[in-house]
């Protein structure tokens, strides 16, 4: 298949939400009754829905300016990771994809500084943005956040809404402690965490500018401050 899904959230998402569709009884424009679905696997019929029947509109805009079809591609890194078929990395590849993060990742011209805590905590619990569809995000109109809490325990408060998929970020800079170090560590897996998780789940949210820089120093206050409830 041409377009692997396993690394690429967006081609996953649309599938879900095609699938769901298709489930209920709708009818997916362009699709025939001679095609039969249940002879598919899970990215035959993914690729069905969204590329061959018109399930979506792959030409619709999206927020950062290029398209649907644009955004399901691929880059060089998603690629490498999605040939492992689900399998265990090995040790070349592993290499690989961290010197490809590596050369990804660029920093503050100012040098890497902690931002404010209650806007990170923002930040880190809101879900808004990038959705295209029936609901696309205006991103001129409310704020996009990161969702950590979607994988990350942050707050021992709020464990019971968080997510479990990423390691738990309770007490994460009591644990380590403030240093030039901790930052630079902290900074560079949030703008590409695949230098230190190479083929990780985690989004590339500095890399792929869903978060600004800006944003970045305020969840590393979230995680790092003191005063923050994460390290209360």
């Amino acid at each position: 298949m041409d377009r692997t899904w396993r690394h690429n959230p967006a081609f996953f998402a649309l599938f879900v939400l095609l699938l769901c569709a298709f489930a209920s009884g709708h009818a997916v424009a362009g699709s025939s009754k001679n095609v039969d679905y249940t002879e598919m696997s899970a990215e035959e019929l993914a690729e069905y829905l969204i590329f061959k029947a018109n399930g979506f509109d792959t030409d619709m805009k999206t927020q950062e300016g290029g398209t649907v079809r644009a955004r399901l591609q691929q880059d060089k890194l998603q690629k490498t990771c999605s040939a492992l078929n689900g399998g265990q990395i090995d040790s070349a590849t592993a290499q690989k994809v961290t010197e490809m993060a590596r050369e990804n990742t660029a920093y503050p011209d100012g040098g890497i500084e902690l931002g404010d805590w209650e806007k990170g905590q923002t930040i880190a619990e809101n879900a808004y943005g990038y959705r295209v569809g029936h609901k696309i995000d205006d991103h001129e109109a409310r704020q996009t956040g990161g969702l950590c809490i979607n994988c990350h325990q942050m707050e021992e408060d709020k464990k019971i809404r968080s997510g479990t998929l990423g390691p738990s970020l309770i007490g994460y800079g009591e644990t380590r402690g403030l240093t030039e170090q901790t930052k630079q560590y902290t900074y560079e897996v949030i703008y590409n965490p695949h230098q230190f998780f190479p083929c990780t789940k985690m989004p590339r949210f500095g890399a792929n500018d869903f978060l600004s820089q800006d944003k970045i120093a305020h969840v590393m206050a979230y995680l790092l401050d003191p005063d923050s409830p994460v390290n209360q």
